[in-house]
């Protein structure tokens, strides 16, 4: 018997679901020939066709799409539960069936990595309970394992080298339970892998589930089962298909995912999407097949993300009266938890670029080479993305997300007061040699490459070691890191401090924060590169006065923070409490080849330590762990290990740059955080109308040290525009920009004053003055009368005639009648006046500048 998630926040009342299975419009054309398909590079995608209103009806359904659930199945029942009484998995599932008639969902799709350890019992009965929920629901759905599923997940060993007998997926999930799926049609003879049809608005669907490492046999019994059903359009579902880039945006294909291409979607043209978790993120690929046509490849994973996903789903909104996928990432979990839990990491919805989109598609022009008479079913349905929207956020008031910028260059970094050190590599480059020096930009703590020759290394060559731009975290402002190649045990190089450094017997008694970013190389392998290690403050724990003896690392250094054989990021230290014993924080598996950033804090107020992995919390940190005991005048030192007195296993992969701080900081803290350009002032400026002959020779004011300052604007005297200028903020906060030449001349003048680094600036500042015309002393003004700011702008009235002095920014007075006046009496005509106003766009500066058209009196 199993058991239902607690009732949401909100209760909602559940409405009988319309009929999964429904008539077909029409009978199926007939087989059509398969030609061969070649792989072509990726397209553009093709504009959108005109969004429809949300109330206009359509053609429309929702498939529903379940990443990873590795963590969910994990911490069930020793995290979950205990502090929620439920999981993000049973919410998920409890909420799709609850919401199946509503959303229209005919069909579930899950992409594998249903456990994370897959002997361990419980984390079955977790997803077991999970996925029961849509059994009980009559909500058909597919599932396939993920490499955490199978027993042996090697790239090299295929689903049918498999020892079957043993692999749990087969006893949880296998062809025995799916025969009670009302979709399903069959697996293949391993019981791996499974297809199943579904039926929405009158038109037919498969789900080819691919499980880990599809064999030769399994992929020809995927095109047999299409060929089967040469008709109806694929979903090709498999735990690896695309990876995602160091700037978690752009897609990546890989060594898997092009042999699914290449030996079978590009040459099945019903294949237009495919969907895939295992990488950490969400991304897509256009690629265009040999018949021209395109098909879409879609990750999406957020194993990484607070509470190992946040229960963060894709749905898929099928629009086929408008042409068109709308895909939306969606989280139950967040707006099922309770109000007091919530944190600025819970989004019930995700709005970037890549996790909300529009796919669009002419279903019928896509699917016309092997389906002809496929159409669009009665447009019966308003907009299902925004009524699933609707249903999420009913009641729900949440945080504020945490949002961060890309770096606009290498100084666009937040500096933290009590930064103990704060290593660099950017101006660098090549080989580390003995004699390179890698700064600590915070000062006093340099780091140096011993020469291996003094170390126990075996075979290091200099050329180990190299500093390399370009390749880094895409929230990193440093634009370089250090790279360690060919490292395993024996072989190894490391950067350190000297033995006299500050930072090697900072305090930390009142909390830490240590950050880097690492990066393991695409040739990281378990049995040679597992437990090493690449930030070590070296020593021996075991000579700690009252470290309590452990098990493990018993003479290994007092901190470490490295890789487990498992690909899991793990900190291990000795609190400032040496009694309590080794403390430790683990992440979830980590890719190789993929930039993170990880922070770890440790705050005295609770004497937590929390690991940070692209700004999410993980799920096992350490508690009763304030402070961090060492060894006195140790080094700090990256890219090795250091047990029993001396380094070892090196690290496999790049560090970027890399910091130390006194205090626990929080996310706007971090080295993944931009700089403040918002506190620019101009406080060196004239305002309102100067009088005639005076001189401006330049602004100032106040900004970010460093940045730089940026004035763009025009004159109006004789029809000239100044260029733009600028000047770097010194370090004592001030910034000074001359003119080319001092401003004299009568007229308006605007400026926009921004800083910027690099590529990000701040909102423009406006600046705005005039200095009037003067008047010959000889004359007397006429009477008259004025209104307006003279040649600063506005209108001004003579007795005699009607002079329009323009439209400027400042002042107010009687000058332009006068002078109207005065111009009439004495030459017995009316002044020159001006034409029009017209505002010419600045690019540079962002702001419309006056000028005035003239025109000789007729």
């Amino acid at each position: 018997m199993t058991s239902s998630p607690p009732e949401p926040r909100s209760t909602r009342g559940h409405r009988g679901r319309r009929g999964l299975a429904r008539t077909l419009a029409a009978t199926a054309a007939g087989t059509l020939a398969l030609g061969t398909l070649i792989a072509a590079p990726a397209v553009t995608q093709a504009a959108a066709p005109a969004a429809p209103t949300d109330d206009e009806l359509g053609s429309r359904f929702t498939l529903a799409v379940l990443p990873d659930t590795q963590f969910y199945s994990r911490y069930s029942a020793d995290q979950f539960i205990p502090r929620y009484g439920s999981d993000p998995f049973a919410v998920q599932t409890q909420w799709l069936a609850q919401n199946a008639d509503a959303l229209d969902i005919p069909f579930v799709t899950h992409l594998g990595d249903i456990v994370d350890r897959v002997g361990v019992e419980r984390e079955w009965q977790a997803a077991d309970a999970a996925i029961r929920t849509l059994d009980d629901a009559a909500l058909p759905y597919s599932i396939l394992a993920g490499n955490h599923d199978v027993r042996d997940s090697t790239d090299t060993l295929y689903d049918d080298q498999y020892d079957l007998s043993r692999e749990p997926f087969l006893q949880w999930f296998g062809p025995e339970r799916a025969k009670s799926v009302s979709t399903f049609e069959g697996s293949d003879p391993t019981g791996m892998n499974q297809f199943h049809i579904f039926e929405a608005d009158g038109q037919q669907y498969m789900v080819l589930a691919l499980s880990w490492r599809a064999s030769d046999a399994t992929l020809q019994w995927a095109g047999d089962v299409m060929a089967a059903h040469p008709t109806v359009p694929v979903i090709l579902t498999s735990h690896e298909v695309l990876n995602i880039d160091a700037d978690q945006t752009t897609p990546r294909e890989t060594d898997y995912g092009l042999r699914l291409w290449d030996e079978l979607i590009r040459s099945h043209d019903q294949i237009f999407l495919t969907l895939n978790g295992h990488f950490h993120g969400a991304s897509r690929l256009e690629k265009t097949n040999d018949f021209g046509h395109t098909v879409t490849e879609v990750v999406i994973d957020y194993q990484m993300a607070y509470e190992g996903g946040d229960g963060y789903l894709g749905l898929y909104e099928f629009d086929l009266t408008h042409d068109v996928i709308n895909v939306q990432t969606a989280s139950p979990w967040v707006t099922w938890k309770p109000q007091e839990s919530l944190t600025s990491y819970d989004q019930p919805l995700l709005e970037g670029p890549q996790q909300r989109f529009s796919l669009p598609i002419d279903f019928s022009e896509r699917f016309s080479g092997f389906n002809p008479s496929f159409s669009a079913g009665p447009a019966e349905e308003a907009s299902l993305s925004q009524k699933a929207r609707d249903i999420l956020l009913d009641g729900f008031v949440g945080p504020d997300p945490v949002s961060t910028e890309l770096p606009g260059d290498e100084q666009d970094y937040v500096e933290v007061p009590g930064t103990l050190a704060h290593w660099r590599f950017n101006g660098l480059d090549g080989v580390v040699g003995t004699d390179t020096v890698i700064p600590d930009v915070a000062g006093g703590n340099d780091l140096h490459r011993p020469d291996p020759a003094t170390t126990n290394t075996t075979g290091t060559e200099l050329s180990d070691v190299t500093i390399e731009s370009g390749d880094v975290h895409g929230y990193s402002s440093d634009g370089a890191a250090v790279c360690f190649a060919d490292s395993s045990g024996s072989r190894y190089s490391y950067l350190t401090t000297d033995a006299n450094a500050p930072v090697n017997d900072a305090d930390l008694s009142k909390g830490y924060t240590i950050e880097t970013f690492v990066k393991m190389d695409p040739t990281w392998d378990s049995g040679t590169n597992g437990w090493s290690k690449f930030l070590v403050h070296t020593g021996n724990r075991s000579r700690i006065d009252g470290f309590a003896e452990t098990q493990w690392d018993w003479t290994a250094s007092p901190t470490a923070l490295g890789i487990s054989n498992l690909r899991e990021f793990q900190w291990t230290a000795v609190p400032g409490d040496p009694t309590k014993g080794d403390k430790t924080a683990w992440s979830g598996e980590i890719m190789v080849d993929t930039w993170a950033h990880v922070a770890i804090v440790g705050d005295p107020e609770d004497a937590t330590v929390t690991m940070y992995v692209d700004g999410a919390p993980v799920l096992r940190n350490a508690m009763d762990a304030a402070g961090l005991a060492a060894n006195p005048h140790m080094p700090w030192i990256i890219g090795a290990d250091w047990v029993d007195d001396a380094a070892r296993n090196g690290w496999n992969g790049c560090v970027g740059e890399t910091r130390i701080i006194d205090h626990a900081t929080g996310p706007a803290e971090w080295l993944t955080s931009r700089a403040d350009l918002t506190g620019l002032t101009v406080s060196d400026a004239p305002t309102g109308e100067l009088p005639a002959g005076s001189s401006v020779a330049a602004l100032g004011g106040t900004g970010l040290p460093g940045a730089t300052v940026r004035v763009d604007g025009g004159v109006v005297a004789g029809m000239s525009t100044l260029a733009a200028s600028e000047a770097v903020v010194a370090e004592d906060g001030t910034w000074s920009v001359p003119f080319a030449e001092p401003l004299s001349g009568a007229g308006s003048y605007q400026y926009a004053v921004t800083q910027a680094l690099g590529s990000r600036a701040s909102e423009p500042l406006a600046v705005s003055f005039s200095i009037a015309a003067a008047v010959d002393p000889g004359q007397e003004p006429a009477p008259g009368s004025g209104n307006g700011g003279g040649a600063a702008g506005g209108t001004g009235t003579g007795s005699a005639g009607t002079g329009s002095a323009g439209t400027g920014s400042a002042g107010t007075g009687s000058a332009a009648g006068d002078r109207g006046a005065a111009h009439l009496a004495a030459t017995g005509s009316d002044p020159v006046l001006p034409l029009g106003i017209a505002l010419v766009a600045l690019l540079a500066g962002g702001i419309a500048v006056i000028v005035r058209h003239k025109r000789a009196r007729a």
